[in-house]
This record gives C-alpha cells, structure tokens and sequence, in this order.
C-alpha cells in the first residue's frame, strides 16, 4: 500500500460570502494500491486550495486521519451520470431576474423609508404631495409609492416562474425527441487533445467545442471523518445538514446548493442540465467545426494534472461542446476525457472558482 497526503479547502456553495481562512482545512492520509506520480497543489493555504502528494516514511501521521480509499485515474460513477451526454442550457432569463432582485429590494426599501418620513419630507419640500398619501382600495388605505414598488419587486419572482416554464417545456421537447451524441474520435495528450468529428446529429448545429478540467465536490462522508465530526453535530462552515440519500448533483454529497444550484429539472433518468462545477478552468472556445477535419484543444494556460479520482480530492477533464438545436435550444454536450501527465511537482498559484449556480457558472 502507498501513502498519499491530501489537504483541501473546496470552496462552498456561495464561497463569495465566506472568507476562507474560517473555512477548515480537510487533512487525510488515503492507502491505496494505485501508483500516482504527479503530486501537485493548486492554490494557496490562505484561499480555497487542493494539495495532493506522497508520504515520505518519515512523516508523521499521527494526528492525521487515515482513510482507506481508491485512487483511480478512471471516470468516476456518478461523474458519469451526471456530466455526460446532451444538457439543456438554463433560459437566459434566469440571470436577468438574479440581476434584477438587487435594485428591485432597494427601490422598495426606498419606497419604506420615504414613507415612513413623508411628513417631514413634506414639510421640508424634498418630495411633492403627488407622491404622498395613500390611496384608498375597499376599507383599506395603501400607500402611494408601495403601490408602485411593490409589483417591480415582485418582478424577479415572475421571470424566474416564466423561466423555470420554458425550461421544462424545453427539457420535455428534448425527453419526447432525444438526440443521438455526436461521433467523435479523441487522442489525448499532455493539457491538450485532438479531435475529429465523424458524424453530427442533423437536427444540431455546433457552435464551438473546447476542452476544460475541475474538482468535484468532496465526498461529504469523508469530509466528516477529516474532521471529526459525525452527522449528528453541527456542519462545518459552508456545509449543511444531511440532505436525502438520492444524488442530485454533484454539490448534493457536501450539503449544499440543493435547491438553488440549477433551476427546475423535470423528473428524468437523469438530470438534463449541467451541474456547475465550482473549480474549473478552461482552455479556448475552437468555432471553426467541420465534419472530417481534425482539430487540436489546449487545455488552460495553467498546466494541470492529468485525470486523478479519489473521494476528497479529483482531477476532471472534459470535452465541452456548444450547440443549438433546430428550435432554437442552446445545449451543451460533455464527455469526460482521461488525461495523463509526466510532470511530477505542479503548482497553480490560485484556485479558479466559480459560482454554484449554473445561470452565472459562464459555461
């Protein structure tokens, strides 16, 4: 058995609202019969980070948790069921109503508060008397300016439903006609592969391909055991309590974005949008597709590990590929690609982060 040491701090749900110094740092020592070479680190101590290496014999693993886990180089299950094949793109519609709930809040608070101070403010002459007082609707008396403000609050909830619509009308046209995957032949290579597209479904047309990598969300059971707590105590920062057994997404295992990481998803053998994967980094959109023709995608410009699965600490490429159906639905088709490296020390000095909600991932 070989010794591998594993730290990371993986950025929660909302990781914009939390500094990450109160964020614990996830400390395991995993036997595993498998050889890996490549150690690396991705981030700094003071931010969101991974670290993966080998044990020296000298080092001191006392105080560490020690989990017997399988270290592979191969896909991982439930990354095979949730980022491969054709997903719906969320309606644009979704970013503008999460746009619009900031200014809306504030205009209604505005609308409290003047108000509130209507007399003074009269009085003062700061507003004119069209805006004060109230108008009388049956025995009740409302507000001028609630009158107004109000239903423009309520208007980031009405384009989110309106939303929410198309993507189920959208995710119930795509159940009733499926669409084939697209051939393509794959030859990986150091942070970059070559691809050759033999056949494309008729009904599509690709609008660009590229190839990405990121980490999955650590398993939550194993996140616990690091840290020394069971399910009965009180989550560690940016985790929440246990969600149902069922696997959502990939963001359901650590306990958070349940609900709110993608918009509604109509009840399928599997979920038609794309979970957002909160470390990801991504080389350049290719435009130019033609059928027959081979064409190369380099990786980031950050040099990454090659493909490395555990239940804490993963290294995940894909291929992404943009496309628009005939009617007019912008989909997205994934397949996971196994990449090897020869590189041994790797480090990315700043982890890529994103958002746990796919209308602001920027996919």
């Amino acid at each position: 058995m070989i010794k591998y040491i594993q730290r990371i701090r993986y950025p929660p749900f909302e990781y914009s609202h939390m500094n990450p110094i109160h964020v614990p740092i996830i400390e395991v020592i995993i036997n595993s019969e498998t050889i890996i070479d490549t150690e690396f680190k991705i981030g700094n101590y003071e931010s969101w980070f991974a670290e993966f290496k080998r044990c020296e014999e000298s080092f001191d693993d006392s105080t560490i948790t020690i989990i017997e886990d399988k270290i592979t180089t191969e896909t991982l299950p439930f990354l095979m069921k949730t980022r491969n094949g054709w997903y719906i793109s969320p309606d644009p519609l979704h970013l503008i109503s999460r746009k619009t709930i900031t200014p809306t809040v504030i205009l209604l608070i505005l609308s409290i508060l003047v108000h509130a101070t209507e007399p003074v403010l009269l009085e003062l002459d700061i507003i004119s008397k069209s805006f004060a007082g109230s108008y009388r609707l049956g025995p009740l008396d409302y507000p001028k300016l609630l009158l107004f403000s109000f239903p423009i609050f309520l208007m980031p909830i009405i384009i989110r439903m309106v939303a929410n619509m198309r993507d189920l009308r959208k995710q119930n046209n795509y159940v009733n006609s499926p669409i084939i995957a697209p051939e393509i032949k794959v030859k990986s290579d150091e942070n970059k592969i070559d691809i050759k597209f033999i056949s494309i479904p008729n009904d599509v047309h690709i609008n660009g391909a590229r190839l990405q990598v990121g980490m999955a969300v650590p398993e939550r059971k194993n996140v616990l055991k690091a840290l020394k707590k069971s399910e009965n105590q009180q989550p560690s920062p940016g985790m929440s309590t246990k969600m149902p057994e069922k696997r959502i997404s990939t963001g359901d295992d650590l306990g958070t974005g349940v609900g709110e990481a993608m918009p509604m998803t109509l009840k399928h053998s599997r979920v038609l949008m794309l979970d957002s994967l909160r470390v990801l980094d991504s080389g350049k959109w290719i435009n130019d597709i033609k059928i027959g023709e081979e064409i190369t995608l380099n990786g980031p410009d950050n040099f990454w590990p090659g493909s490395i699965y555990s239940s804490l600490v993963t290294i995940h490429w894909e291929l992404i590929l943009d496309a628009t159906r005939t009617d007019g639905t912008n989909l997205k088709w994934i397949r996971p690609v196994i990449m090897a490296t020869k590189k041994s020390n790797i480090m990315i000095p700043i982890m890529p982060v994103r958002s746990g909600r796919i209308e602001v991932a920027d996919y």
